[in-house]
């Protein structure tokens, strides 16, 4: 058992709160009790005991959609001449760089995104990996970095037909064979989950779809990216004569389970589809705005009843800057200040991130500071100048959370970091073999991206 104890404890839930000198009692991954400090001390005395001298405790952020495979792309040179458009990014950027990656350096690009997210407090993430020359056995690569680090995850493989129609069939059986591991909750301590990744509708048949569709259960969810530029929806309407999302729905894609990435150019009738499936929408506003492409209607999602999530798309994992990236990007997009409610934030960062992270690890709550609900949990050392309440702290978080002012986190009650201090991972040694791998990736991806030219 352990108590982490003299803590300002922010519970989020449907009844969020901000309690003073509190306690939690965690047990077997778990948080067995709320209480005062005092007297969760009392009751417990043979417990392990963590001080958080007065910080807020919180339960860990939860990112939506991202790649840890692009961990490579940082500081890379694109040859030739500057992609002018989004399609144009794929060819040259994206789609040579995921063809450079090997066994050594999928397992490289996840760790250095998981010692990232260790460090800004982010403890669950849901990833959407492509490796097309190693396809085979490069989820298990994932997570056996995934269980190293102590983290949450939930992964899938990206199926395209981009590379072949063999290619396609290998990505297909990656995630049938990753899911069926996964289901029996055993890998790395049940804190693995996985879902069907498939690229985008741009880049899969109706064959294609039809074989992902027939491989796996309803109970299965599919990760997808849908309309993040307006080729795709152009590419569905000469394949199908149907837009992207109509299209994925007819061959059974979307639904409660499943993860739509983007939804940038969707009209009325597709946001209707999303909200009547059930299916979660992932929103990254720091790749959209870098990628040129366009600003989702995330307000407009929300009034429709669209389960709006957010994600990062493989930016760093500091989820605090997407949230004031997503404030921010509506209100100057629509050109009013009262556009994208701070509590709008929170319901997409916090609750709709929370019941996506928990309908992929269903069996405890995430997100919550509550008796039941899974202790992943993160310290924040926010010295406040102003009164801080549970009313205002949506405010107090976008204007004053800043990266690396997390100093404590935990997953299913383990110290992934104390005091700054990473516990599972060596971080000066993950960069360092993550660095001596780059020139050899950058030569491969190079080379691919000179044959796209």
């Amino acid at each position: 058992m352990k108590i982490i104890h003299n803590a300002e404890v922010v519970t989020w839930g449907a009844q969020p709160q901000l309690l003073s000198d509190h306690a939690v009692l965690i047990d077997e991954g778990l948080i067995v009790a709320l209480a005062p400090s005092a007297e969760l001390l009392a009751a417990h005395p043979q417990a392990e005991r963590l001080d958080a001298g007065g910080q807020l405790l919180m339960p860990g952020n939860i990112c939506a959609h991202t790649h840890f495979y692009g961990a490579y792309a940082r500081g890379l040179g694109i040859p030739g001449a500057p992609p002018p458009d989004f399609p144009g990014i794929l060819r040259q950027l994206w789609w040579p760089l995921d063809k450079a990656l090997d066994a050594d350096s999928v397992s490289a690009s996840a760790l250095v995104h998981l010692v990232d997210a260790i460090r800004n407090g982010t403890t669950t993430l849901i990833d959407h990996h492509a490796s097309p020359n190693f396809i085979a056995g490069s989820l298990d690569v994932i997570g056996a970095a995934v269980e190293q680090s102590g983290l949450r995850a939930a992964l899938c493989y990206e199926v395209t037909d981009r590379d072949g129609a063999d290619k396609a069939r290998a990505g297909i059986a990656e995630n049938v064979r990753f899911i069926e591991a996964a289901a029996k909750g055993e890998l790395a301590g049940g804190r693995l989950a996985a879902l069907f990744g498939l690229h985008a509708s741009l880049t899969l048949s109706d064959a294609t779809l039809e074989a992902c569709r027939a491989a796996v259960g309803d109970e299965v969810g599919f990760h997808v990216h849908i309309a993040e530029h307006e080729a795709d929806q152009q590419d569905s309407l000469a394949k199908s004569g149907l837009r992207a999302v109509k299209r994925l729905q007819q061959h059974g894609i979307l639904g409660p389970h499943s993860i739509a990435a983007h939804c940038v150019h969707i009209d009325e009738e597709e946001i209707a589809i999303l909200a009547e499936t059930g299916t979660w929408v992932s929103h990254q506003p720091r790749s959209n705005m870098n990628n040129g492409v366009g600003v989702a209607d995330v307000e407009g999602l929300l009034a429709a009843g669209v389960r709006v999530v957010l994600g990062n798309d493989g930016f760093t994992q500091d989820m605090w800057s997407e949230w004031k990236t997503a404030y921010l990007l509506q209100k100057v997009h629509q050109r009013d200040p009262r556009a994208m409610n701070g509590m709008d934030i929170v319901r997409i960062a916090v609750d709709n991130n929370a019941a996506l992270a928990a309908a992929c690890f269903p069996r405890a709550p995430i997100g919550a500071i509550a008796p039941g609900a899974r202790a992943d949990l993160i310290l924040v050392d926010y010295a406040n100048f102003t009164p801080l309440t549970a009313g205002n702290l949506p405010w107090q978080m976008l204007f004053g959370f800043q990266e690396r002012m997390v100093t404590m986190t935990m997953v299913a009650g383990e110290v992934l970091m104390r005091d700054g201090e990473l516990t599972n991972l060596d971080e000066e040694q993950i960069a360092a073999e993550a660095l001596a791998l780059a020139p050899a990736v950058w030569e491969r991806y190079e080379g691919f991206a000179k044959q796209a030219l």
